[in-house]
């Protein structure tokens, strides 16, 4: 049974993939709140600078000495970032664009002095290839277990034992950092032990999936759960639903239309990124102009209420609490006066007969409440 599942080429590519994506999702999540998404992208290509000197030092182009290479390289990164920033005379972002191209260059050069006769391809640490992940295994209990799939899921169970155990520490250090300071949990430690954890997820991914798709599921998942909620809890959640969503989808469509798999995964992260900024409950394009449609509708039918209350009382009455007055009065479009006219009288806020209106009690209320806000009606 256990031999018959690690057999499924299929089954073995998707789950790699969903691992890659819930790994990035966990700490990606951090970054994306932090403002600090695109450092998953300048570690991605810098840590070919840490595999190359690692192999130049050990001569092991895997293992755990090239994820403790990499995770130091991402370190650096990020410390030469900062380094920058504090000079004062660039911006972060053109900091991070400043360093990255420079270790990864040097990654590069190094690989073509010194390594060139050495499976170290640039080309591969970025793009990767998720369809091959089946070829290279390991035998664990007489069964084939892809080495993508071991180091994945080892990376994926590390990024969420640290995110458990510092949950609170984490959450408010990313939400309140002088705070985080103040009662003594070092927020500059806990997010370079998140960049240390990045590096590594990102040098355990890029054998199977490449650094683009990598960074794809570090940003792409949380900001698609960050538009679905604002509940960290569910934000995790809906970052590796989305994160297997995209593998599974992404590699049946891979197949059918005959493109490259990881390709087609980062694409589907971004169709589900889509469909939480248009169709999000309360983010979403369609849920805001809904929420805008209903705030107009309410703000018609108070307008309607302090109208008809302002001349319920008065000799005027006869003539301004009629549906033709609206149209003269209020400059309101025969269209918009029924429908007004009909969602408050729905309501029980007004009566109607025939052209006069009148408020009910709880109309007269609405209306009082507006224009004497704070009285007990």
């Amino acid at each position: 049974m256990i031999t018959a599942l690690f057999n499924d080429i299929e089954l073995m590519i998707m789950l790699v993939g969903a691992l890659v994506g819930i790994a990035s999702s966990l700490v990606g999540t951090f970054l994306v709140l932090r403002g600090t998404s695109m450092l998953s992208d300048a570690i991605g290509h810098s840590i070919v600078f840490g595999i190359v000197v690692v192999w130049l030092l050990t001569h092991q182009a895997s293992g755990p000495l090239q994820i403790i290479g990499a995770a130091l390289t991402g370190i650096l990164t990020v410390f030469l970032t900062e380094l920058l920033v504090s000079t004062q005379k660039v911006k972060k972002d053109a900091a991070i664009g400043l360093v990255f191209p420079v270790l990864f260059s040097l990654g590069v050069l190094l690989i073509n002095l010194y390594a060139s006769d050495v499976h170290i391809d640039a080309h591969t640490v970025l793009l990767g290839e998720i369809g091959f992940v089946w070829l290279d295994t390991l035998t664990l209990g007489g069964a084939e277990v892809p080495r993508s799939l071991l180091s994945m899921g080892a990376m994926t169970l590390l990024n969420g034992a640290f995110i458990a155990l510092f949950y609170k520490e984490l959450k408010l250090a990313t939400f309140d950092e002088a705070l985080a300071k103040a009662l003594g949990f070092a927020p500059g430690v806990l997010f370079y032990g998140l960049l240390l954890l990045t590096s590594g997820t990102a040098v355990a991914a890029f054998d199977a999936v490449g650094a683009v798709l990598f960074v794809a599921f570090v940003i792409v998942p949380p900001s698609a759960a960050y538009l679905l909620t604002d509940s960290l809890g569910r934000m995790f959640l809906y970052g590796a639903l989305i994160s297997i969503a995209s593998s599974i989808s992404g590699y049946h469509l891979a197949v059918a239309w005959d493109v490259s798999i990881g390709g087609m995964m980062a694409v589907m992260t971004g169709v589900f990124l889509a469909l939480a900024f248009l169709a999000g409950p309360r983010y979403g394009i369609a849920a805001q102009w809904l929420q805008r449609r209903r705030q107009r509708q309410l703000n018609e039918s108070r307008t309607l209420m302090v109208h008809l209350y302002n001349h319920e009382d008065g000799p005027e009455k006869a003539v301004e609490n009629v549906t033709q007055a609206l149209r003269e009065h209020l400059r309101w479009a025969p269209a918009r006066a029924r429908d007004v006219v009909e969602r408050s009288r729905q309501r029980q806020l007004i009566t109607q007969h025939g052209e006069r209106l009148q408020l009910t009690q709880a109309g007269r209320r609405l209306a009082q409440e507006i224009l004497e806000p704070g009285v007990n009606h």
